[in-house]
């Protein structure tokens, strides 16, 4: 048995381990290998923790323009327009001497304008034909160029 452990002992890495150098050198190694994951933990943290203060700190802008806006409505409630405007929509009420008609819907309706079509792929401008994307692009381009305009 004593042989075995002279016998792996002679062998050249073995005594390369015994030298001070190579020793301090691993040593070292693991000493920046240790540091650097202490720092990669540190910055991992860090970030995560920006991530947070920069949710909090949309969540309280977000507040602020909620509060903003709550305020300002309240503002508006306490004016004399509202207060009117209230009257003659819930009330029917009217300043004095305002005269109040009644206009039947059919014909109303019977002299308003036409609303537009709304459905995708309908044209809401007048004077425009159904034509390939490609080409009424392209004819929006030379009349832009050339200076026409349908007015």
């Amino acid at each position: 048995m004593y042989d075995k452990i002279k016998k792996v002992q002679s062998y050249p890495i073995w005594r390369q381990l015994r030298d001070v150098r190579l020793l301090g050198f691993i040593v070292f190694g693991i000493l920046v290998l240790l540091a650097s994951w202490s720092g990669v933990s540190v910055i991992e943290t860090n970030y995560e923790l920006q991530k947070q203060v920069a949710q909090i700190d949309q969540q309280n802008k977000l507040q602020q323009l909620i509060n903003t806006n709550l305020q300002l409505q309240n503002e508006y409630y306490n004016t004399d327009t509202y207060l009117e405007l209230t009257a003659r929509k819930q009330f029917g009420k009217g300043a004095p001497g305002e005269t109040l008609l009644l206009v039947p819907k059919d014909v109303a309706l019977a002299h308003a304008k036409a609303l537009p079509d709304d459905t995708p792929g309908a044209s809401n401008q007048p004077g425009i034909s159904k034509q390939p994307f490609y080409r009424a692009n392209f004819n929006a381009w030379m009349d832009f160029f050339f200076r026409k305009s349908d007015t």
